[in-house]
């Protein structure tokens, strides 16, 4: 067992044996096992213990035991005893690191060492119990010099040949060594603490355990331990890094010498940074404060893992962890969300934070001249600040589907949609499925994803709210709630909205096909008055209709329009002796703008009998029956007044011409109002005499045809040999016997003044 005891402030272990007194094994445990998990591992330069925190108990708390008794492990009595006691509260996790030098502990020649713990927890009704923690570890053999920089101390221990003195003898041998004078000058094991500019002080181990220093003698070792910040500490700037730095020298009889120790602990007080990507620790490239004398140190390794173990390069490599060593400084960096950190996710102020921590374990071999290796050893907790993670939504609505789609971005991996409200109305995610609300789920790329909600405008949560004359405003207010998983810890976002539409259709005219013309017709809704319905540039209404032959019935619940053939605002194409095809449109403009919203058409086919078409690019087409001017006149010997320009087609009645208004001897007159273009339908009667067939030419056997256009309506009178004309002229035909117009339409002079 190894034996301790105090005297005057030092601390001595030197008789082993392999096991605790009995007092250790006569601790009372809980009958229970605990609870909560605790893990316990040897590493390389502490044991570890890692202890969940209860939810809703307190944080659990520790007594190191030995031969003597059991010593809680205060924030005090830590650094001195080299122990450190940490709380991740994000993690809901307590950590104990013990030093393998640290004051309760069994020491076998500093090749193994037996821990023992108690660890009190309390449960939810406040009654604390406690769990025995036992560890044997067997480590491989220390350096000359080992330097441990901890969270909250540093410590130094170099290997000696010491005897096992008692608190008597060392007190006599130097009495009897020096005599009284000698002995109050020098008592047995002093300490000289060391500070750069300042006058050494010399003291007793008790006084230097007063200030916070404490030595003790191990099996083979002499180790030294100070917490941060102590009297005759020092901070040094080494190449722009702070280091604190102590030195003391511990000196004690041996035989007949008085031998001198130098104890030197330096520690890099870089508390690590977070460039965004990766966490960086800074240390001097050489720890220049750790030379003694006129030595000379030179870096021979340098390492760097997680949780107290150091990884091999390949490990390095694959986590991307790097060491960047110049000629000054080693930086240490760690990837963010790296393998051997943790990360966390939470909440704060409604907003999804995470951060990330590592224990940073950094190991370094320094060799002086003389091949004596010192190993620089440091654990460093780092750690990002929150960073937050706040979605964002975007409005994705397209007016055309009359769909609200709303897109939240930025949702980290570990996090859930639970639910949405749509303008008050909660609803679970699965029942948003269930009563057929499309919420999809689809990947950002970095780790993150967005979901996309789809909801109707007439969807029964959504406000519609009547602004002016058949505007309305569609809005949705939509409250995401989103739950961090596992641990159900909610966030909520709020999304909201609107869009600005007019709510009425154009309308829709159903339309027919009869034998004297076109039928169109629509029933009445509630907003027609934002509509104007229009036949081209004309706007329908009565007095268009009784001016241009339509028939309008215009009740209070249906609008019917009669358009008989050959009214004006047809198109005539494919005409032929037997049918042709007229088409008629029907135009619905915005009431304000004027646009052309929706056009209503329809294309009927016809039977043929006699019609002259008078078309807008300048083509008169006359289908004519020659025999009602004739009756003995042959239609396959008619020409134009080019005898040149022949029917196209006849039969035995009728013939049909068409031919450009510039052309077959067409003639035209211009007044203020009116262009007229007129041709005419020659028969060409064969009289036979007792010599020869004898043809003739008489006025009685022709047929007249016209085509009138508004002058206004006409671009040009063929300066450039083209025609164009708004619109279709008006066709007459007139009868050559009679003195009257024929065929159809007949155009009545109030109705060309009307065009």
């Amino acid at each position: 067992m190894a034996f301790g005891f105090v005297s005057g402030g030092l601390l001595f272990l030197c008789a082993v044996t392999c096991a605790l007194l009995d007092f250790v094994n006569t601790l009372q445990q809980s009958s229970k096992l605990p609870q909560v998990p605790i893990v316990v591992e040897c590493k390389t330069q502490s044991l570890f213990i890692s202890v969940d925190i209860p939810s809703l108990g307190s944080e659990p708390r520790f007594e190191a035991v030995d031969a003597t008794g059991a010593y809680p492990i205060t924030e005090s009595y830590g650094p001195q005893c080299g122990y450190t006691y940490s709380v991740q509260s994000l993690l809901s996790r307590a950590v104990l690191r013990a030093s393998y030098f640290s004051c309760h502990t069994d020491n076998q020649n500093d090749e193994v060492f037996t821990f023992m713990f108690r660890v009190f927890i309390m449960d939810q009704s406040g009654k604390e119990s406690f769990f025995n923690v036992s560890k044997t570890c067997s480590v491989p053999p220390f350096s000359p010099r080992e330097v441990t920089c901890e969270e909250n101390y540093m410590e130094v221990s170099v290997r000696t040949d010491l005897p096992c003195p008692t608190a008597g003898s060392i007190k006599e041998d130097f009495s009897a060594a020096y005599g009284v004078a000698q002995s109050s000058a020098i008592e047995t094991w002093q300490v000289m603490l060391q500070q750069e500019g300042q006058q050494s002080a010399v003291m007793s181990t008790e006084d230097a355990a007063t200030l916070g220093y404490f030595i003790m003698v191990t099996p083979g070792r002499l180790v030294f331990r100070t917490s941060f910040g102590q009297p005759y500490a020092s901070v040094k700037m080494v190449n722009n890094v702070a280091v604190e730095v102590i030195q003391a020298t511990v000196f004690f009889r041996q035989n007949w010498m008085v031998v001198m120790v130098d104890l030197v602990a330096a520690c890099s007080l870089d508390e690590g940074s977070f460039d965004g990507y990766r966490l960086h620790w800074r240390t001097p490239a050489v720890m220049t404060p750790l030379v003694v004398g006129p030595s000379e140190l030179r870096s021979e390794y340098i390492g760097m893992g997680v949780d107290g173990e150091v990884v091999d390069e390949q490990a390095a490599t694959d986590r991307g962890y790097s060491v960047t060593v110049s000629d000054e400084t080693v930086d240490s960096s760690i990837p963010y969300a790296a393998e051997g950190g943790i990360r966390k996710s939470f909440v704060m102020d409604n907003v999804y934070n995470e951060l990330y921590m590592v224990q940073l374990t950094y190991q370094q071999t320094f060799v002086d001249q003389h091949g004596v290796v010192t190993k620089h050893n440091v654990v460093r907790q780092m750690a990002t600040p929150p960073i937050p993670r706040p979605p964002f939504s975007v409005n994705q609505t397209t007016l055309e589907e009359r769909v609200f789609q709303v897109y939240l971005g930025n949702i980290p991996f570990d996090v859930e949609l639970v639910s949405v409200e749509l303008n008050g109305q909660e609803i679970s995610v699965l029942t948003a499925a269930q009563m057929g609300y499309s919420i999809t789920r689809v990947s950002e790329g970095n780790n993150t994803f967005a979901y996309i909600i789809r909801v109707p405008f007439e969807d029964q949560f959504v406000v519609k709210q009547y602004i002016s004359e058949g505007y309305f405003e569609y809005s949705l207010e939509i409250k995401w709630t989103l739950n961090i998983m596992p641990q159900m810890e909610a966030y909520y976002h709020y999304s909201s909205v609107s869009t600005f539409i007019i709510d009425a259709l154009p309308p829709v005219f159903d339309s027919m096909c009869a034998d004297n013309g076109i039928s169109f017709m629509k029933d009445h809704q509630q907003y027609d008055y934002l509509w104007d319905i229009a036949i081209g540039s004309y706007t329908l209404n009565p007095q268009l209709a009784s001016e241009r032959g339509y028939i309008l019935t215009n009740d209070s619940t249906t609008l019917i329009l009669d358009v008989p053939l050959f009214t004006i605002g047809y198109i005539y194409e494919d005409i032929t002796l037997q049918q042709f095809y007229g088409t008629f449109e029907l135009l619905t403009k915005n009431a304000k703008t004027l646009e052309i919203e929706q056009t209503s058409s329809k294309r009927c086919l016809f039977q043929t009998t006699e019609l002259l078409v008078c078309s807008t690019d300048g083509v008169m087409t006359v289908v004519s029956d020659i025999t009602k001017a004739v009756p003995s006149a042959d239609p396959a010997r008619t020409t134009l007044l080019d005898t040149s320009c022949r029917p196209q087609e006849t039969d035995e009645a009728r013939v049909l011409f068409s031919f450009g208004l510039n052309t077959c001897g067409t003639r035209f007159q211009v007044d203020q109002q009116y262009v007229t273009y007129e041709n005419e339908i020659i028969f060409h009667e064969l009289y036979s005499t007792d010599t020869r067939p004898v043809i003739t030419r008489d006025a009685a056997y022709r047929v007249t045809v016209r085509c009138i256009y508004p002058v206004r309506g006409i671009e040009s009178l063929f300066v450039d040999r083209k025609f164009s004309a708004d619109t279709p002229g008006i066709g007459q035909i007139k009868d050559p016997v009679k003195g009257k117009l024929l065929g159809l339409p007949m155009i009545s002079s109030q109705l060309i003044k009307c065009l």
